[in-house]
Formats: C-alpha cells, sequence, structure tokens
C-alpha cells in the first residue's frame, strides 16, 4: 500500500473534495477520452452530444456541493488545481446560454445544463454512494463512450473497472516494490520502525524519495504554504456564506478578539482552543465560499490539519520548519492507512471518516512534531479516531457549512488532547490504531443511510423549518 502525501494532500476548490473536486476530474478524464477517441475520425463519427447523471450521494446533496457546477467545468476542461475563478466564471456563464462546449481537437459537442446533466434520486450505484455516469453520442445517435465512474473521497476518482483493480493492480505493486518501507497497517508501521531504528516521518519520507525524488521539501512547503494562506485569507473575510442558511463567517471576529486580549491578563487558561477554532473555521469558511483549499484528507475536513500545524508553530515552545515537514509526512502516513484500510468518504461511512480521519492525522502529525515516538504517535491517532467513531454526516441543506464548520474546531482540539495524552504515556495502550480503524469501516457498514451525506436525516432534517 502506498498513497503519496501529495495524494492525501492536494490543492484544489471547495465546498466538497468529493462532490465537487471528484466529478470536475472525472468530467475532465472523459473529455481526454474524447480527444483520444476523435483523432483522425470524420466528423459522422465525432461526439455530438453529452449527457450526464448523478447518483447517490452526489445526486442528494448535489446541488448544496455545486457538484452539477463541477461536471460543467470539467467538461470545460478545468481542473481543481489549477481554476481560474474568473474565467471558469464566464465560461460557464457561456455554457449555460449556448448548451454548447467547444473541444479543441473534437469540435463542438451540445450540452445543456438543465437537461443533459440530471440528479438521480433512485438507488445507488453499486459500487460507491458518490456515483456519476457520462455519456456521448455521435450524430446519428449511436453510443461513441461511457464511463461510469465513483468519487471515493478526498478528489480520488475512479472508474467501474479501476475500482476493482482491473487497472489499478500494476501500477500498486510497482509502488510497493519501490517504496522501502510498506506499511499497510499501523502494526507494520511499528515493526518497520522497530527494525530499522527510524521514526515515522523519516520512513515516509524515504517511500516518497524513492518513488518521485525531486524536492520533497519544497513540495511540502508548498502544501503548508496554501493551507496557510487558506487560513490568512479566511481570517480576513466575512458576511454571509452562500447557499441559503444564511451562515455568517465568525472566523475574523473571533481571531480580532484573540488577537485584542493577547497582551491583557483577561485571557482564560482555554483560550488556546478558540485560537485553534479561529484556524478551522477560517479554513472551512473558505470553503463553503468555494475558495481553494488543501483536501486533508477531505474538503470537509480540510481544517483541521492546518489548524493543529498553525497552532504549532506559532503556540507551541520549539517549533521548527522541519517539524512542520515531518508533521505532513506523518499525518499522510496515518490518512493513507485509514483511506486503504477504511474510508475518508464521508457518503461512505459518515463524518468519521473525514473530520476522524482529520483528527487522527494531526494528532499523529502534532505528536511527532513535538518528538513523539513512533508509539505514542501510533496512541495519539488512535485516541483521536477513537472518539470520533460513530459521527454523522449529515449537512443541512447539503452545504458543507452546518454542523461541518464547527465539527472542523472541535476535530482539531481533539486533535491536540489526543497527541497530549500520548506524550504523557509511553505509547502502551489497550486499543490498537488498526483496531479502531477496523471498528470504523464495520460501523460505516451499519451506519443508515440517512446519516450518510444524504441530508435526509440527522441536524439536515431538524433546523427550524425543515
Amino acid at each position: 500500500m502506498f498513497l503519496s502525501v501529495f495524494d492525501i494532500f492536494k490543492i484544489g476548490i471547495g465546498p466538497s473534495s468529493s462532490h465537487t473536486m471528484g466529478p470536475m476530474i472525472a468530467a475532465a478524464r472523459f473529455l481526454d477520452e474524447l480527444r483520444i477517441m476523435s483523432a483522425g475520425q470524420s466528423a459522422d463519427g465525432r461526439p455530438s452530444h453529452i449527457s450526464a447523471s448523478l447518483h447517490g450521494s452526489l445526486a442528494f446533496t448535489g446541488k448544496g456541493h455545486a457538484t452539477d457546477r463541477a461536471v460543467m467545468l470539467g467538461l470545460l476542461g478545468f481542473l481543481p488545481d489549477t481554476l481560474d475563478p474568473d474565467a471558469a466564471e464566464q465560461l460557464e456563464d457561456g455554457l449555460r446560454q449556448s448548451g454548447v462546449i467547444d473541444v479543441p481537437g473534437v469540435g463542438p459537442i451540445a450540452f445543456s445544463p438543465q437537461s443533459d446533466l440530471v440528479f438521480d434520486y433512485g438507488p445507488p450505484l453499486p459500487g460507491h454512494a458518490n456515483g456519476l455516469i457520462l455519456s456521448a453520442v455521435d450524430p446519428s445517435g449511436r453510443l461513441v463512450l461511457r464511463r461510469t465512474y465513483y468519487s471515493i473521497g478526498g478528489g480520488f476518482v475512479l472508474t467501474d473497472e479501476e475500482l476493482i483493480g482491473r487497472h489499478a493492480s500494476t501500477s500498486a505493486a510497482a509502488a510497493l516494490s519501490a517504496c522501502p518501507f510498506p506499511f499497510s497497517n499501523a502494526a507494520e508501521m511499528l515493526a518497520m520502525g522497530r527494525a530499522s531504528g527510524l521514526g515515522v516521518a523519516e520512513m515516509k519520507r524515504r517511500n516518497e524519495v524513492a518513488l518521485s525524488g525531486g524536492d520533497l521539501d519544497a513540495r511540502l512547503d508548498r502544501i503548508w504554504d496554501a493551507m496557510n494562506h487558506c487560513i490568512e485569507r479566511g481570517l480576513r473575510q466575512e458576511g454571509i456564506l452562500p447557499g441559503g442558511l444564511h451562515v455568517r463567517r465568525r472566523a475574523r471576529a473571533i481571531h480580532e478578539q484573540l488577537v485584542a486580549e493577547r497582551h491583557s491578563n483577561s485571557s482564560q487558561p482555554h483560550v488556546a482552543n478558540d485560537w485553534m477554532s479561529a484556524y478551522a473555521m477560517a479554513v472551512n469558511e473558505e470553503n463553503a465560499a468555494g475558495g481553494r483549499v488543501v483536501t486533508s484528507p477531505t474538503n470537509g475536513a480540510a481544517g483541521v490539519v492546518p489548524a493543529v500545524m498553525r497552532y504549532y508553530r506559532d503556540h507551541c515552545h520549539g517549533s521548527r520548519t522541519a517539524g512542520l515537514h515531518d508533521f505532513l509526512l506523518v499525518a499522510a502516513a496515518i490518512g493513507g492507512l485509514i483511506k486503504h484500510n477504511a474510508s475518508i468518504s464521508g457518503a461512505e461511512v459518515g463524518c468519521q471518516g473525514e473530520v476522524g480521519s482529520a483528527s487522527a492525522m494531526a494528532a499523529a502529525g502534532l505528536c511527532a512534531a513535538l518528538g513523539g515516538s513512533n508509539e505514542q504517535i501510533e496512541n495519539a491517532a488512535e485516541i483521536a479516531l477513537e472518539h470520533h467513531l460513530g459521527m454523522t454526516c449529515d449537512p443541512a441543506k447539503g452545504l458543507v457549512q452546518v454542523p461541518c464548520i464547527e465539527r472542523n474546531a472541535f476535530g482539531a482540539i481533539k486533535a491536540v488532547s489526543a497527541a497530549s495524552l500520548a506524550l504523557r504515556g509511553d505509547g502502551r495502550h489497550v486499543m490498537p490504531l488498526d483496531n479502531c480503524i477496523e471498528t470504523m469501516r464495520q460501523t460505516g457498514l451499519d451506519m443508515n443511510v440517512k446519516y450518510k451525506e444524504t441530508s435526509v436525516g440527522g441536524l439536515a432534517v431538524n433546523l427550524p423549518g425543515c
């Protein structure tokens, strides 16, 4: 098993990695296939009309997550990490008016967002709760290409064939053989650490260098810079978030109060929690507004890791740049274990897989940055994940706002508490991280679908007026 730190932490846009970034990537992939197929073909055989259908959670909460807009932007050739918001808005408006996409190398293709993009509220597709089908036909109506994509969380997208491993097995095996420390669970991670005498961060670093080489620290700095820029922008903004819930941005006001109190005697001892809350909420308010964020491991949970990293940098004694690098490497290692052995998708296992996973990642990363042993790191991740087990994903109106924004704040607070508890011990504990991850997986399987990002249960239906 190997997931790069840059698979776990991807720069993209809000409000959702699975419902916005994933569908955009899927649509762009479909467009690329059409280009390849059309090379050398006559006009009669080229695609002339595209249709799309959203299934499962993508249908139920697609409007609130801007999934329809994401599909349009993907078909217009945009990708989350390079999207120019101004250019995207202009082309999107043009598509809504014309119903035609001009695809270089293919030609004009009809696609009317009003009639060709269907929200299917029937049973979900068999592979995953987040399903998307894209089809293209030629001028005679003959099917040219049809692909089923699954957005499996964190911006990861698989076709139905890839989901069952038909195309992924060779590359996965190659990645495994290239890794000097190919741990696929926490027990193997700890065993390899004992055998080599290396910490989790160094093992992860050597895996990354073996597979991709390059200036790893510079790439890690780019991820942290994107995270920190998101915090800074969120702390400057105010107003009402889009979507109709009339949620006010609060991070700026909280931060201004904290800055004003910094040199006074009025601060309570628990003020550190308020700083972390401000950082986390700043990120998730940006995400809710469709801003640029980093999947950590998802958009819905994007505030936890950056908030704890900012807490480490600005509030912890002895913080250093190398500690930020170790934080990201260790957090990615834990996130990879959770994704490989369970899920990071709210539509699959509830919010325990999003904020719970993020909290475990942040707890392990902070523990490592503060000098924790491998055993303490594993313990920190387990404590944080254990106390998110069973958390549902029930966003009001399908928006990543209520309760998502505050949940990130509490995920960050739990992460720091978990790291602190682990550092106070020697790493020995009753519940192994692997068993906790498996418990999360089983809990997700047992969870009623109305609590898994469909907005038909829980807090989503218990607002005034619902």
